[in-house]
């Protein structure tokens, strides 16, 4: 009893959440509803004149009132005409209806998506995101934009046909006091037991998506480790899944129009088979039956329509839920009350006892305590795993600490804006990240009014200047999505000269320069260097060659500083760091 009570209260709080976005337009809503209900109404009396055309052609008395005939056939004509014309304009107007529907729900969506944390992003697939974004978008519009206008419609033509029928013959209307519970009995027990296979079709379908977008992602790797077969296999077995899913799903769905369909055709049946019997009697005319038997269909057919329909409103409740779920996820934490906007800043960074774990109960970070002063060089190296991207997500508020403070020029950053200390940053990752658009536009995508001047300078910075300047439209080169048109190495000159351009007052290099070669990465650092005088910038480096001139250099291990100081004092300690300097040192004599 709880669970179905809950299961009405969710579907309740959907189609409200799902009216707050039909709401908005409530001028074209009650347009539309002014366009069916008067096209409705307008078709609805063609039975009667029907009955009324074939009553005056004389088949009960022999004498044809030609006349007559030709009246009812006229106002059917005009009636019917209208009616077309009403029934085209509320088709425009749920075009325009739905259309802004979409636009609003696709925008809140992003925006929403925009509002959420970096961590929700770490654990959705992008390929079950994108599913929400389109395709339960899409499914949630098709059905409440249309749908619950045909079931408006079909109540219309069941009430005003009920009436016509009550008014011909009362005791023929008993027929539907059998076979009309009997189909809300039975579609009933199909709604229960379709609902969850439709949550479970819009689940598989988000998960092939997410599989194909990352399989699609990794084509090269799967290429180069020869694992077509084995992903093949597996997309076979995601395909079955969502296929299954599907099927069921449509399998339970449509069973019930056909089954409900069956149950009014046996209605017309009894109606036939009792007005023809009292035809017989004289108890009433052929042209009131002719208009019974019309009205009964009439009166049967939508409801055969709405148990069709309940069967796509299952569909679009699995995909709301889906939709809403995304929009319900807690957003990045607010700024506190008293946040103060970080200005004239230094570079001065100091963490003091900052332990931390993505999850509770695993700690990746323990006590952690750190001093970088303005314009240094601070290079975190550790092996894989050591936790030192995570500091980088500590140090701009990706994640909270669990415990310990931050502290930037002194200020506190969990009491300063989320925007103004990001801000303060530039960052180049080892992932690179470029958009469709022009060279010029993804190196000036960090600064606002960025001129061709400036972005030409950081471009030189970054040694990527001459290499733009070979393309045959230059900075307006267009790359195509995610730079797949260019190497590895270019895409990420073009990320660090975005950094560069950008007026930060510290800089953050996540193995910034692990796809260029060592000479170009030599050049990098030199312009970089020269570029970031007077700014705090931190580096995280796989090769330690690149980090002697580090200010400071944080070994990092199982989530502690092991040991810091300048490279100098390091390798005379001969400890952790040199144990990897000299690792790497014989790795490159051997690679030699």
């Amino acid at each position: 009893m709880l669970k179905k009570q809950g299961e009405k209260q969710k579907k309740t709080i959907l189609i409200g959440r799902l009216w707050q976005y039909l709401s908005r337009h409530k001028l074209l809503i009650l347009l539309a509803l002014i366009c069916m209900f008067s096209s409705n109404i307008l078709a609805l009396f063609g039975p009667k004149l029907s009955g009324s055309a074939i009553d005056a052609m004389g088949i009960d008395t022999g004498q044809v009132d030609f006349p007559r005939v030709l009246y009812y056939v006229g106002l059917m004509t005009v009636f019917y005409i209208a009616s077309a014309i009403l029934s085209y304009a509320l088709s425009l107007l749920m075009i325009r209806l739905s259309r802004h529907v979409i636009y609003d729900m696709r925008k809140d969506v992003f925006e929403k998506l925009s509002a959420l944390p970096v961590s929700f992003f770490d654990q959705y697939q992008t390929g079950d995101i994108i599913s929400v974004i389109s395709y339960d978008i899409d499914t949630v519009n098709q059905s409440f934009s249309n749908d619950l206008l045909q079931v408006l419609q079909s109540i219309v033509i069941v009430v005003f046909s009920l009436v016509m029928m009550l008014s011909i013959a009362p005791v023929l209307v008993l027929v539907f006091v059998v076979t009309i519970p009997l189909s809300i009995v039975f579609t009933k027990f199909i709604t229960k037991r379709v609902r969850p296979l439709f949550r479970a079709r819009s689940k598989k379908l988000g998960e092939l998506n997410g599989f194909v977008e990352e399989m699609i992602g990794g084509q090269k790797t799967t290429k180069a480790y020869g694992q077509e077969q084995k992903v093949i296999e597996r997309f076979d077995k995601k395909n079955r899944e969502a296929v299954s899913a599907y099927n069921k799903a449509e399998y339970y769905g449509t069973l019930t129009g056909p089954s409900v369909n069956f149950i009014n055709n046996l209605s017309l049946v009894f109606v036939s088979v009792f007005g023809a019997l009292m035809y017989l009697n004289g108890s009433v005319g052929l042209g009131n039956i002719s208009s019974f038997v019309q009205y009964s269909r009439k009166f049967s057919g939508p409801i055969n329509e709405i148990a069709n329909i309940i069967g796509e409103l299952q569909s679009a409740f699995a995909a709301a839920e889906r939709v809403f779920r995304l929009m319900d996820e807690a957003p990045e934490m607010p700024d506190q009350s008293d946040a103060s906007v970080l200005t004239d800043v230094r570079g001065e960074v100091d963490a003091e006892h900052i332990s931390f774990g993505y999850v509770p109960q695993k700690t990746i970070i323990h006590d952690f305590n750190m001093h970088a002063k303005p314009g240094s060089l601070v290079a975190i190296v550790g092996p894989t795993g050591a936790g030192k991207t995570t500091l980088i997500n500590l140090l701009m508020r990706f994640y909270d600490a669990d415990s310990g403070t931050i502290y930037v020029d002194q200020n506190d950053i969990y009491h300063v804006t989320r925007s103004s200390l990001r801000g303060a940053y530039s960052m180049v990752l080892q992932d690179t990240w470029l958009f469709y658009g022009t060279i010029f536009e993804n190196i000036a995508y960090g600064k606002e009014n960025a001129t061709m001047e400036e972005v030409i300078k950081a471009a030189k910075a970054a040694k990527i200047h001459d290499y733009i300047e070979s393309l045959p439209d230059g900075y307006q080169t267009v790359l195509s999505d995610n730079g797949i048109n260019i190497s590895k190495g270019q895409k990420q000159l073009l990320t660090i000269a975005r950094a560069m351009l950008l007026n930060a007052h510290m800089l953050i290099l996540d193995e910034a320069t692990s796809n260029v070669d060592t000479r170009t990465e030599q050049q990098i650092q030199s312009a970089m260097r020269e570029l970031m005088r007077g700014k705090t910038c931190f580096v995280i480096a796989h090769r330690l060659s690149t980090i002697k001139n580090a200010d400071n250099i944080l070994v990092i291990r199982n989530g502690d500083i092991e040991e810091q100081g300048t490279h100098e004092e390091l390798m005379a300690k001969g400890g952790f760091y040199a144990k990897l300097y000299y690792a790497q040192f014989e790795t490159y004599e051997k690679a030699e």
